[in-house]
């Protein structure tokens, strides 16, 4: 055993190393300034696909450091009153933090751990430094030298023209131009509170919400935080002393509305949605902070192809001119929102954003949320039915050949036997957008015609939760569904377009699903930063069930709702959406070369809530097949010049022919002989008021590769997109009818009603 006098040795010694190491290390470190932390300010640089400068932006210009004197009393007790009351009195050091720092460290966690001002304002200038045990220290060090070399004023002028207040803006100067467009000088106490209530975090205090970065930052849910922040904050200044009670009553009395975002140099047209997109990439790939990417020196590699997106933007503007009138009221504040994924990679090569931020639009409406995509969802119903079959089947996929009742107003059945029922206990009954009697028809003839009764009582045969997680595996984020009520198969759900296009991405490649990305690389002093692998290929959905599906979604094209896409003039498939009080309408089709999703809505400027599009472009209604199908048609033309066109693989024979009960018996056989063909009973006329043409002959199915195409007789009445509506209990839909295009009829697209 040791004994005493060796034991109390080396303990002096042990501290005594440590105080040698404290005071060396304290006599090493220097004394940070203003000027150090406004010299690293630097430009990120961000790069297209093939290496080109695409724009340089940063926070360099947007930073101007002001003396003590010109900051207003207000600003600095604002900030001391909400973050450090002891300032004037303290070390300028908090030893809680600094226990906080060394336990985390001692344990691997995160070595953040300042909370005075003097230390906010030393960590402010070592923004681009990585956080790590050493620098930690060194931070001690230097919060230790700061609070006892330099003056408490210039500490608290350090730390405001240090800061970080969101848009870009460092400093209080910049803050108060950005917000206010007045000088710092010029503030009020009311507009003081607001900026010092953003210093707790300007992605969840500024009003103008940053659901870019974090879907909870919404404009609201920011608005609300921040007022209740500011509304504290005067409320610790007026105890502390600091704001006299009439002062305070004047300055609680309104709250000071900052401005709206304004675009800064280089951020114009798509460039600014590209930029957001990178950005929110980087952010949620690595470790670094906003303030610390904001702050510049990142050079930024992303998958955008300017041909591309230069293509898509004209595809836009080019139908938006020819469709649509400013001067009519009806076609104001239409958006449009689209991404464009190359399948079996995930790269992003494309998207469409918006107007730009030089026009005030600030939302990037490839990547929002909020926008139903209708329709556009049925085809996750059949994968799953495919892949899982129903409760009937016993976990045998069913075929796309499966016949359902496709009639308007019908119940729709629990496997329990029971009927849906809303909240007055009163029967559930699930519309079409026609009326028109289909009867039983194949599940592959639904989706050409896009009829809503067969996909709503697929899915709960099949179970919402199957149909979500073929969704999910596609590529849908969790936080877009939708309640998983009988609607959820009608595309209740709100995944972006980014989203959309690669989940289509997942059929095109026959299974296999690549997250998006848009970024390639981040460098950083010429060292690329860990983080940016290529995702990885992922075997989501069967080979044959996503072949299977994309069988269904070309005749979709060829003979269904999206004819418009035939223009294209090569192989293609996909669908066409549209929801409830015609509020958005969607195309998401694709090549097995690329995957692209167009969005359109209308939207209140102020509050965002969807508008119905009813008399949008002088139409009764706007349906996917319309205007959306027409520009993904206009850009993917150009996108795809030069390319080959390979088809796509031809599907096995999937599952077993099931059909809902009460369809009639038996079902046609199904066999694998192309000259073959199969009848299928023709439906009764339809009953609608207006006259619709009559089909000359009855519409047939070619047999071929195992299974059946059911083109449709010429001039078929259109089923129609269904409209999506909650109700009390059960989403349901409502719609009015018209002629549809089937086989070579010459009825238009649907005349009734369709619909973030």
């Amino acid at each position: 055993m040791p004994s005493w006098k060796l034991i109390s040795g080396l303990c002096l010694a042990f501290f005594g190393s440590l105080v040698a190491v404290a005071g060396i290390g304290y006599a090493m470190v220097g004394i940070p300034t203003e000027e150090n932390a406004a010299a690293l300010s630097q430009n990120n640089v961000y790069y297209w696909a093939d290496g080109k400068q695409m724009v340089a932006t940063g926070s360099g210009e947007n930073r101007q450091n002001i003396s003590f004197d010109q900051i207003p009393k207000d600003m600095q007790w604002a900030v001391i009153s909400a973050e450090n009351k002891t300032f004037y009195e303290d070390s300028g050091v908090d030893p809680m933090g600094i226990a906080r720092a060394l336990a985390n460290m001692a344990t691997g966690g995160d070595t953040q751990g300042g909370s005075t001002i003097t230390q906010q304002f030393v960590k402010n200038t070592y923004l681009s430094q990585e956080q790590t045990v050493s620098r930690k220290f060194k931070e001690m060090f230097i919060s230790i030298k700061v609070g006892t070399k330099l003056d408490k004023r210039d500490i608290l002028q350090g730390y405001l023209n240090t800061s970080y207040y969101g848009r870009g803006a460092y400093g209080i100067q910049a803050a108060a131009q950005t917000y206010y467009g007045k000088d710092a000088t010029d503030l009020s106490a009311s507009e003081c509170a607001f900026l010092a209530a953003l210093l707790k975090g300007p992605t969840y205090y500024d009003p103008a919400g940053n659901e870019g970065l974090d879907s909870s930052a919404t404009p609201d849910a920011n608005r609300e935080r921040s007022e209740k922040r500011w509304r504290w904050i005067l409320g610790e200044m007026n105890k502390d002393g600091h704001l006299s009670d009439a002062r305070y009553q004047e300055a609680v009395s309104e709250y000071p509305e900052p401005q709206g975002r304004k675009a800064i140099k280089g951020m114009t047209g798509q460039i600014s949605y590209l930029v957001d997109t990178a950005k929110k990439y980087v952010l949620a790939h690595s470790d670094i902070t906003e303030a610390q990417f904001d702050q510049g020196g990142y050079q930024i590699y992303t998958t955008f192809e300017r041909g591309k997106v230069e293509a898509l933007a004209k595809a836009v503007k080019k139908i938006e001119k020819e469709r649509l009138d400013p001067k009519r009221k009806l076609d104001q504040h239409v958006q449009f929102g689209a991404a464009s994924v190359k399948p079996n990679d995930g790269a992003i090569v494309a998207l469409y954003g918006g107007a730009g931020y030089e026009k005030g639009h600030f939302n990037n409406n490839a990547d929002t949320s909020g926008v139903p995509v209708g329709s556009t969802w049925k085809p996750f119903v059949l994968a799953a039915a495919m892949q899982y079959g129903t409760y009937k089947s016993d976990g045998v996929g069913i075929s796309p050949m499966s016949k359902y009742n496709g009639n308007d107003h019908l119940k729709v059945q629990k496997p329990d036997g029971s009927y849906y029922l809303k909240e007055d206990n009163s029967l559930f009954y699930q519309e079409n957008e026609s009326d028109h009697p289909w009867g039983y028809i194949t599940l592959h003839k639904a989706m050409e015609q896009s009829v809503n009764t067969p996909f709503v009582q697929l899915g709960v045969d099949v179970g919402m939760e199957n149909v979500r997680d073929v969704a999910q595996q596609a590529g849908i984020l969790k936080q877009s569904f939708s309640e998983t009520n009988p609607s959820f198969a009608l595309g209740t759900s709100t995944p972006s377009a980014i989203r959309m296009a690669d989940a289509y991405a997942t059929f095109a490649a026959s299974g296999k699903q690549v997250d998006p990305y848009s970024v390639k690389q981040v460098k950083r002093g010429g060292q690329p930063l860990p983080g940016f692998d290529k995702p990885a290929v992922k075997e989501a959905i069967p080979a044959n069930v996503a072949n299977n599906v994309t069988k269904v979604l070309e005749n979709v094209i060829e003979n269904g709702t999206a004819q418009n896409a035939k223009a294209l003039g090569r192989t293609a498939a996909g669908k066409t959406g549209t929801t409830d009080e015609n509020k958005s309408a969607w195309f998401v089709g694709y090549t097995q070369q690329l995957s692209t999703a167009v969005a359109m809505f209308r939207e209140n400027p102020k509050s965002h809530a969807l508008l119905s599009m009813n008399g949008t472009a002088g139409k009764d209604s706007i349906h996917g097949g319309d205007i959306p199908t027409e520009v993904w048609t206009e850009y993917m033309k150009v996108a795809l010049k030069g390319e080959s066109d390979p088809g796509f693989p031809e599907p096995s024979p999937i599952g077993e022919v099931i059909d809902q009960v009460g369809a009639p018996s038996p079902t046609p056989s199904v066999t694998a002989t192309p000259s073959e063909t199969v009848t299928e009973e023709p439906s009764p006329s339809p009953s609608t008021s207006e006259p619709e043409p009559t089909p000359s002959a009855s519409p047939s199915e070619s047999c071929a590769f195992g299974w059946c195409n059911d083109n449709g007789g010429p001039g078929d009445p259109g089923g129609g997109e269904g409209d999506v509506s909650p109700a009390p209990s059960v989403s349901q839909t409502s719609g009015t009818g018209g002629n549809g295009n089937g086989g070579n009829g010459n009825g238009g697209f649907f005349g009734g009603t369709e619909t973030e």
